[in-house]
């Protein structure tokens, strides 16, 4: 079936438009999105007497995961409630540009967000970027990927918020005690360092200890490819469990 490229752009951004709209430019989500993170990091730094070139590293991590990935698992849920998904999914664009519009507006969200505390890291905290290369791709590709695992929680077959949101948190917040965030990876044992390998997260926050501290875990482009990896199967497997759950339904 030959496709429309320019309708399924212009799909994507209206999506995307759509989304912000109305449900990211909300108070909740953003005082969740800056300041959950903030504070949960602050928490586990507070009279660790670290240097800012480690703490500005976990912070934006923090924020890129959790602001990417908070709306994205509750907009299929809501609209199936309003029974606008549906009527999307009738339009003449395809699934395909559905999740990429919702994902889209995720990154969007992080990304923009994220500024916040990369500017309060190097202006307040005197924390230094070493790499620039490694800040511009690590922002907008962990954006991504993180949006893309909301969206995958977003396939599950309910038009209630709430259930998502509880899958998504029991997910969301192991994450970020394996992935070395908190506790540097070096420093975990054997079997956590195992872990930590199978998180996404992982690899964004190495690309981002290598922007401010000129460390990567393995080599700059194992992380790059690796977080890429993570994001296409996390896309992928997004969409599969949506055609699915259409198909149910």
């Amino acid at each position: 079936m030959k496709v429309d490229l320019k309708r399924e752009l212009q799909g994507i951004y209206a999506i995307a438009k759509k989304d912000v709209r109305i449900y990211y430019l909300k108070g909740p989500v953003l005082i969740f999105g800056i300041l959950f993170p903030f504070f949960l990091f602050l928490a586990f730094s507070v009279g660790r007497n670290l240097p800012p070139q480690a703490l500005v590293p976990g912070m934006i991590s923090l924020t890129i995961f959790f602001t990417s990935s908070s709306v994205t698992p509750v907009i299929a849920p809501w609209e199936r409630r309003t029974k606008t998904f549906e009527r999307l999914i009738s339009t003449p664009v395809s699934l395909h540009s559905v999740l990429i519009g919702d994902i889209l507006s995720g990154l969007l969200f992080g990304t923009f967000l994220v500024i916040i505390p990369i500017i309060l890291g190097v202006i307040l905290f005197g924390a230094s970027i070493i790499s620039v290369n490694a800040l511009i791709i690590s922002i907008p590709l962990s954006a991504f990927c993180f949006a893309s695992l909301g969206t995958l929680f977003s396939a599950l077959p309910t038009d209630t918020p709430s259930e998502i949101m509880t899958l998504a948190n029991l997910v969301r917040l192991p994450l970020i005690f394996i992935s070395g965030v908190f506790i540097p990876l070096e420093q975990l044992p054997a079997w956590g360092q195992i872990i930590s390998a199978l998180s996404p997260l992982t690899y964004a926050h190495n690309l981002n200890r290598c922007a401010f501290e000129g460390y990567a875990g393995h080599s700059w482009t194992i992380n790059v490819v690796i977080l890429l990896c993570f994001t296409i199967f996390l896309f992928v497997a997004a969409l599969i469990a949506h055609k699915k759950t259409l198909e149910r339904e």
